[in-house]
């Protein structure tokens, strides 16, 4: 039975063209099976056309923009805050995988665990504003956690970071960036996938009605406040699961991870990839990624400066971001065709 909500999301999507997630989910069954055997084959080629520690990096800042993407795309709330919850889950996965001795796949689930946790009490404060005001509570609460990090010495060891963080995985050897690599792919596609799930599921519709008509969906007896701090913790736990893979995949944690910069890359990758196209995000890791990767290595030192004229360029002509837009044209010139 389809509720008023899905209707009311459905009215609007007829009135502007469709995002990049809505053009896929419209296409023949063959076209989605295509797209998803040419993502996995990608995937799988990646260490071996890039440098193995620059594709481990593109995955975990993949799986960092879904989690902001989920949040920004599918529930109308820009975050300046999630490296909150990125550099919380690094710091315990290292303090885990230190000091417990566990398995990287333990510690990571550990470390997001904890990020998750953060997210209730930030996110029961955050979601009952809106827009900027959202914006600069999630921000401040990320500072905040950035100064605890910073002061409490004894536990994260202050500005020198965490050293040697461990990949311990039952005895394999792990060291080698490249199968270490196609030993966190498996967790990373699981993360992907449970947002896939997460934005197709009935409660992803829900929140797309929120996000397009909050007044309407609180009227309808939907709690506007409740499924917002839902999204708000599944985004954080997804964010975790990036921040300990990415703690582990450097061997290093550091207090960048927490710095408000860390947001704004994560935002920025998302609007670059696309908003609302949730795989837009994973097209904008690579991109950011990759490019900050060549900059260095050439010796260029404003690599802002080329990332930023990049970032505007792609809003001033591609307004749903890369991928979004070519699904949009796709999407128009299948219509012709009909």
């Amino acid at each position: 039975m389809t509720s008023t909500v899905d209707t009311a999301a459905a009215d609007a999507s007829r009135s502007t063209p469709p995002s990049g997630l809505i053009a896929v989910a419209r296409a023949p069954g063959w076209v989605r099976y295509a797209l998803l055997a040419a993502g996995l084959a990608v995937a799988a080629w990646l260490p071996n056309g890039l440098y193995p520690a620059v594709a481990v990096d593109i995955l975990c800042w993949a799986l960092f923009a879904v989690a902001v993407d989920l949040l920004l795309g599918f529930t109308g709330l820009m975050s300046f805050g999630h490296a909150a919850f990125w550099g919380t889950s690094a710091y315990v996965t290292g303090l885990v995988a230190i000091h417990a001795g566990l398995p990287f796949p333990l510690a990571v689930l550990a470390g997001a665990l904890a990020a998750a946790v953060l997210a209730v009490p930030i996110g029961y404060l955050a979601v009952k504003r809106t827009g900027i005001y959202f914006a600069m509570v999630t921000l401040a609460f990320a500072q905040m956690v950035y100064y605890v990090a910073n002061e409490w010495r004894s536990v994260t060891q202050g500005e020198n970071g965490l050293q040697g963080v461990p990949r311990s995985f039952f005895g394999l050897d792990l060291t080698d960036d490249y199968f270490f690599y196609y030993a966190i792919l498996p967790i990373v596609l699981l993360g992907l996938a449970a947002a896939w799930r997460i934005v197709h599921s009935p409660f992803g519709r829900v929140l797309v009605g929120i996000r397009d008509n909050p007044a309407r969906a609180r009227a309808l007896g939907y709690p506007v406040h409740r499924y917002k701090l839902t999204a708000f913790v599944l985004s954080g736990f997804i964010a975790g699961l990036g921040g300990g893979l990415f703690a582990v995949g450097h061997r290093f944690v550091s207090l960048d991870v927490l710095h408000w910069t860390t947001s704004g890359k994560a935002v920025i990758v998302v609007v670059l990839g696309g908003i609302g196209t949730l795989w837009g995000g994973v097209l904008g890791a690579g991109i950011v990624v990759r490019l900050e990767d060549w900059l260095s290595f050439s010796g260029f030192e404003a690599i802002g400066l080329v990332t930023g004229g990049i970032f505007v360029l792609v809003v001033v002509l591609f307004r749903r971001g890369i991928w979004g837009s070519v699904a949009a044209l796709a999407y128009r010139l299948a219509n012709r065709r009909r």
